[in-house]
């Protein structure tokens, strides 16, 4: 699973970044990421993206991406790669590193995790 194919078709982006921006109620022990200010940090990021010039790079909303206690958390493809960011000084290292350089952001990488 998650193995391009040969025959599979080109990227349509050259990366695709969802971050999450589910909201529960105030005061769920597993809190969410738009509580914690995912949304704002994302309108951040479509604008800095732009500004960057990265027209080959679409920034989505998420719904519960499932790693609530971790966020506000994004995450980038097509190398799947998460991270968690809560400002939007991370938000331009992730950028400027991930997407435009190819590089990663290890401080603000989300740790693997064993799904049960």
């Amino acid at each position: 699973m998650g193995e391009r194919k040969a025959d599979d078709p080109p990227h349509y982006y050259a990366a695709h970044i969802f971050v999450c921006c589910n909201r529960r109620p105030d005061g769920h022990p597993r809190g969410s990421c738009a509580a914690k200010g995912s949304e704002k940090l994302r309108d951040y990021m479509k604008v800095r993206a732009k500004e960057l010039g990265l027209s080959s790079v679409r920034v989505n909303m998420a719904g519960c991406l499932d790693r609530c206690e971790q966020g506000p958390c994004m995450v980038i493809y097509p190398e799947d790669v998460w991270y968690r960011v809560t400002t939007t000084a991370e938000v331009d290292a992730v950028l400027e590193a991930h997407v435009v350089r190819g590089e990663r952001v290890p401080a603000l990488m989300l740790p693997p995790e064993t799904r049960g």
